[in-house]
């Protein structure tokens, strides 16, 4: 089982390039020499930036006579390509064909400014930590979702009630929760997913752990929290995000103590799942039940 490591501490930007091209390169390892050529910047500053990376558990150290070689450790590559995310596409995302399309989607109920403003927003948000070639329609999603977010808002209460469960990296814990509540719950609930350090893209790990009890996540990806979706939201479940979520007023709030499924095995994957599936079949009695206290005060 590999060590846990906290990617979100791998804020620096430098520290990201130099995984990215070590993970680029080759054949998958580098000389500080060669990063520091490529960076352009001096040996000892790339040498401080690697100590910290090889600390942390994420590369490993491989001497090779006076030379010596970082390559990325074989028990952390999944969570840095969660953390790298793919190439990017070559043409950018059309964000005025979004705005127009979602422009005819919410005629009457925003203006164009409001639209823009939320796609602009949207797409900001989400490349600022995904290179995923699917960035244009992920944008299009979640600024929609937010658009939705906001129209439910300023028409509470609701006859369906809404879920948004939020964990860190929102590729684990949280897409687990929500692909099994969606099932259950069909369009008697709706279920949002984010995360307070989102990565690029649902771990592969997770959506294979899933379609063995039939559970599809479809086109669903990681998305950062949100101050429009936690006000649209009626049940707000954490998961090992701290106080990364703001507490409203006629919010419901729970904090689910689960083991992250980040670099585990297949089967510890399956017992965090079900531990998952278990919470979620004793929530929703409760939350249909808050939907139908909605309806009837309405």
């Amino acid at each position: 089982m590999g060590q846990m490591v906290d990617l979100t501490s791998l804020g620096d930007p430098t520290r990201a390039r130099i995984l990215r091209l070590i993970r680029d390169s080759d054949d998958g390892r580098m000389l500080v020499g060669h990063l520091a050529n490529a960076l352009d910047l001096r040996q000892p500053t790339v040498s401080h930036h690697m100590k910290a990376l090889r600390e942390d558990g994420v590369v490993v150290r491989e001497p090779d006579g006076r030379r010596v070689w970082y390559s990325i450790a074989d028990d952390q590559a999944e969570r840095v390509d969660a953390l790298l995310g793919g190439e990017r596409g070559a043409s950018p995302p059309d964000l005025d064909r979004i705005v127009s399309d979602l422009a005819q989607r919410f005629r009457g109920v925003f203006g164009p400014e409001t639209i823009r403003a939320k796609v602009v927003e949207s797409y900001e948000l989400l490349a600022a930590g995904s290179d995923s070639p699917l960035l244009a329609s992920r944008t299009a999603a979640f600024a929609a979702a937010r658009l939705n977010a906001l129209q439910g808002a300023g028409a509470r209460p609701s006859g369906t009630p809404t879920v948004l469960f939020v964990c860190v990296q929102n590729a684990g814990r949280s897409q687990i929760a929500a692909g099994i509540l969606r099932q259950l719950a069909g369009d008697r609930v709706t279920v949002w997913t984010a995360g307070s350090a989102p990565v690029g893209d649902v771990r592969s790990s997770i959506v294979a752990t899933l379609d063995e009890i039939g559970v599809p996540l479809g086109g669903e990806f990681p998305k950062p929290l949100t101050d429009d979706m936690v006000r649209a939201a009626d049940v707000v479940i954490t998961m090992g995000c701290g106080d990364a979520c703001p507490i409203y007023p006629g919010r419901r709030y729970f904090d689910w103590e689960l083991e992250d499924p980040v670099g585990k095995g297949p089967d510890r994957i399956r017992v965090i799942r079900d531990d998952i599936e278990t919470r979620v079949r004793a929530l929703l009695p409760e939350v249909l039940a808050q939907g139908d206290w909605q309806l009837a005060a309405q």
